[in-house]
């Protein structure tokens, strides 16, 4: 070993840049220590930063996923509501809720299903009104049709009531109407039947009449018979009657007879007068035979339907009236269904009204 390398040999000044040389590389090493331990150091900051950023993100994550469950949860709901009660009010909470909802396939999913309670809205509103336009006018068979054809579209689960109910209004309005229908139609016929037999009687009493028309010619003719005997004879008798003689130079004796006749009456449907005057001249003397007349009697007992316009709530009639012909109750009627009272009792009530015979 060359004993130049060894401490131990140095002169002082070796020995003091020896030293310095020393310091500087164990402060060079030194720092380079310290440096490398502040590197790792701001690694692990930046590793622990991305850890931190990482799992904040997963907890909005989260916290974004709940909040859209609650969404969703939120709008199908509200949506439950309108669906059982399609009001106004119900229907535009549950577009305000959709809103809110960020999922695009469940956003366009509960999007249709307000579209399809609109719909149904529509349908019954216009099943309602066909029915009430019949019910005003329950003799028209094609509003009875279209009624039919509104019902038969209300196909939804949630219109099932409705239907139901409005099936059961139509089927009584048009009981109703059929019932007035028959009515009628035997008022018409018992009518027909009225005066068909009124013309029989007519026809009777007129071939009476003639009867007892021949049967005054005849005792007409028998009496003037008699005149013509009692002259001849010279005398002259009629009850009821009055006679006058007088002589003249005991020549031919002059008589004046007259006689009044009795009233005969008839019977039949309508009044026939019969009048039969037979007059004599036989010799000097004259005879008048005056048969009466012969009155009918009027039938006028024709009994006249009645008819009864009524309006129920929940099956109790409420408004009801009579009239002497059918178009006067049926204008009552439709006028008491129009009125604003019988409308707002329609929105929680069941009404029902109709026409018959009293």
């Amino acid at each position: 070993m060359n004993k130049n390398l060894n401490p131990l040999n140095w002169t002082k000044k070796q020995q003091i840049i020896g030293g310095a040389v020393a310091i500087i590389l164990i402060g060079g090493v030194t720092t380079g220590i310290v440096a490398n331990a502040n590197h790792k150091a701001e690694v692990r900051k930046i590793e622990q930063l991305k850890k931190d950023k990482v799992e904040k993100a997963k907890v909005r994550a989260e916290k974004a996923k709940q909040l859209e469950k609650s969404n969703e949860a939120d709008s199908k709901k509200l949506l439950d509501i309108a669906e059982k009660t399609p009001t106004a009010k119900n229907i535009k909470l549950a577009e305000d809720s959709i809103l809110k909802v960020k999922n695009a396939e469940v956003k366009k999913a509960f999007d249709n299903q307000v579209v399809g309670i609109k719909n149904r809205v529509k349908l019954e509103n216009e099943a309602k009104t066909a029915v009430s336009n019949y019910q005003k006018d329950a003799m028209n068979q094609d509003k009875y049709k279209t009624a039919q054809q509104a019902i038969s579209k209300l196909t939804s689960s949630y219109s099932k009531g409705l239907k139901d109910t409005l099936n059961k209004q139509l089927a009584t309005s048009k009981k109703q109407a059929d019932d007035a229908t028959k009515a009628q139609q035997a008022k018409s016929e018992s009518d027909s039947k009225a005066k068909a037999t009124n013309t029989n009687k007519e026809q009777s009493a007129s071939t009476g009449s003639a009867t007892n028309n021949n049967a005054n010619v005849d005792a007409g003719t028998d009496s003037q018979s008699t005149v013509n005997n009692d002259v001849a004879s010279g005398s002259n008798s009629y009850g009821g009657g009055s006679q006058n003689n007088y002589s003249q130079g005991g020549s031919n004796t002059s008589q004046n007879n007259t006689n009044s006749g009795s009233s005969n009456q008839g019977q039949g449907n309508s009044g026939q007068n019969n009048s039969n005057t037979n007059t004599n001249t036989g010799g000097n003397g004259s005879n008048t035979n005056n048969n009466g007349s012969n009155g009918g009697n009027n039938n006028n007992n024709q009994s006249q339907t009645r008819y009864v316009g009524w309006v129920s709530v929940d099956g109790v009639r409420r408004y009801s009236q009579t009239f002497n012909t059918l178009g006067e109750a049926q204008s009552y009627v439709d006028a008491t269904v129009n009125s604003a009272e019988v409308i707002n009792l329609g929105f929680e009530h069941s009404i029902r009204y109709g026409v018959e015979p009293a």
